[in-house]
């Protein structure tokens, strides 16, 4: 009986020590991730998207997108490049327009005059045009649209011409005169201003030495 006893208590003691592991074993792996065994837990990425990334890059707050008072007495739906102040306004009418800031043309490059818009693209193919070439024989003679083309997101192109209102993969150059004479938005502006206009819009772009304002700037 003693020795009986003596069993009794050792296998009681044995099977409490391995509940006790098995608790503290269960509660640690629980406070964890879960993942397959012998694999570390995976963290999922989102997949890139092709639609404009509006948080790459945070603009003065004269660039950014804005409602202002506007004074011109063009007809609601014109396009306004303000070359000199790199603005691009939207007329809205009843005194107000959609300002956007823009980069424009570098020295000899800027131009002026009265355009139209004659084709719209999204995500378009650049073919740099030859004169281009002859100035930069390095530059590619074809880029697939995409988020690393430098036409950007969207574009409209003007009349006849080899000038184009379009979006870019250097938001940091909004603002700054850079350009062969093709006016630029960040991809999230020119998507915005994409969706407003269409094709016959009118579009007056001022020249440098154009001075005259026509705007009071004020947030409506």
């Amino acid at each position: 009986m003693l020795l009986d006893s003596i069993r009794i208590r050792t296998f009681a003691a044995v099977l409490g020590a391995l509940t006790a592991g098995f608790v503290l074993t269960t509660t640690s792996v629980a406070a964890g991730p879960i993942a397959p065994f012998g694999l570390a837990p995976q963290v999922v990425q989102p997949l890139p998207s092709d639609e404009p990334d509006t948080n790459a890059t945070e603009l003065p707050d004269r660039f950014k997108r804005q409602v202002v008072a506007y004074n011109g007495g063009e007809a609601a739906g014109t396009i306004i490049i303000d070359t000199p102040n790199t603005y691009l306004y939207l007329v809205l009418g009843a005194s107000r327009a959609v300002r956007y800031g823009i980069g424009v043309g570098r020295e000899g490059f800027t131009w002026s005059g009265v355009q139209q818009i004659t084709r719209k693209a999204e995500w378009p193919d650049w073919t740099p045009p030859p004169e281009m070439i002859a100035r930069q024989p390095y530059l590619p003679r074809f880029v697939a649209g995409g988020p690393g083309n430098p036409l950007g997101a969207r574009a409209m192109y003007l009349g006849g011409t080899v000038y184009r209102i379009h979006g870019t993969n250097n938001p940091m150059s909004i603002g700054t005169r850079v350009s062969s004479g093709c006016i630029r938005l960040t991809n999230d502006d020119v998507t915005d201003l994409y969706s407003r206009v269409g094709i016959g819009t009118k579009v007056i772009v001022w020249p440098m030495e154009h001075r005259a304002d026509a705007t009071s700037g004020r947030r409506s």
